[in-house]
């Protein structure tokens, strides 16, 4: 009897330990606390997996591009180091969600600020300045302004509002091609299919940076927008967006930014603007 006694509190015993190390968390859960503002296990930041120059996922799993250099630099400065970061896919229609649900931290991924979406969440920045811009063939010396897109074919993904800017405001006789990615308007450049492709001079600068696009493409150099770039974060997040906002003047105070911007953009031969000044917060 005494036996079957110990063998019964060895068994609650035994039960009980299984059950602390259930209930105490595995590392995923005590991550994803992390990732939102509790222990410094990880961070998790939103970014585009598919804009080469600024936010891409490469086949063998690592992330490249200047707003990756830039979510790294400022996660650092939060107290992450780069084995630390989450890095979480933000598709343009999803980032608002992303940010309300908690699911990242913040988010930095060719976003624009503007007030419809300053209504749901709140930015830090801004931290780049781009401007809607034509990509042609390197030899193409016929596009030189907005206007000889006339009569012309011009690509863009489907429902860009950077397409319509052109064929309502600005070349209205463009014959507009509306495809699902920027790669396919790219293969259509190239192939002569379509004459020229618009969207941030950011972005066009990125695909055309690309190894196997060097030489075949150009900006055209044109300015038919304004896009300040921002980091996107919960609203009423005042502290994050502090201390964010300090990480980006620190980031261009020391070169890191331009570094940036050289390594991923220059390739293509693009001019970025000067660090813009920061807005946001104050």
């Amino acid at each position: 009897m005494k036996i079957s006694k110990a063998a019964a509190a060895a068994a609650v015993a035994v039960a009980l330990s299984l059950t602390a190390t259930a209930c105490g968390g595995s590392s995923d859960k005590s991550s994803d606390t992390g990732a939102t503002g509790g222990a410094k296990d990880k961070i998790v930041v939103g970014i585009k997996f598919d804009q080469p120059g600024l936010g891409l996922k490469t086949p063998d799993g690592k992330y490249t591009g200047f707003d990756v250099d830039v979510a790294t630099y400022v996660a650092k400065e939060l107290g992450y180091e780069p084995n630390q970061i989450e890095f979480k896919q933000a598709v343009s229609a999803e980032r608002e969600n992303l940010i309300a649900n908690g699911d990242v931290k913040f988010i930095v991924a060719t976003y624009s600020i503007n007030d419809k979406r300053k209504e749901k969440v709140d930015f830090a920045g801004p931290y780049f300045l781009a401007h809607q811009d034509l990509l042609v063939r390197a030899d193409d010396t016929s596009i030189t302004k907005a206007e000889d897109l006339n009569k012309k074919k011009l690509c863009s993904v489907t429902g860009s509002t950077s397409a319509q800017n052109v064929k309502t405001k600005l070349a209205p006789e463009a014959d507009l091609l509306e495809q699902g990615g920027y790669s396919e308007c790219l293969t259509g450049l190239e192939n002569k299919a379509v004459d020229a492709l618009t969207t941030d001079n950011s972005i066009l600068a990125g695909y055309a940076a690309q190894e196997k696009n060097k030489g075949k493409f150009k900006l055209v150099g044109l300015s038919l927008s304004n896009e300040n770039y921002g980091i996107g974060l919960k609203k009423g997040d005042k502290e994050l967006q502090t201390k964010i906002n300090a990480a980006l003047k620190k980031m261009v105070a020391d070169g890191a930014w331009q570094k940036a911007v050289d390594t991923n953009l220059g390739p293509a031969g693009y001019k970025a603007e000067p660090a813009p000044q920061i807005t946001e917060g104050s």
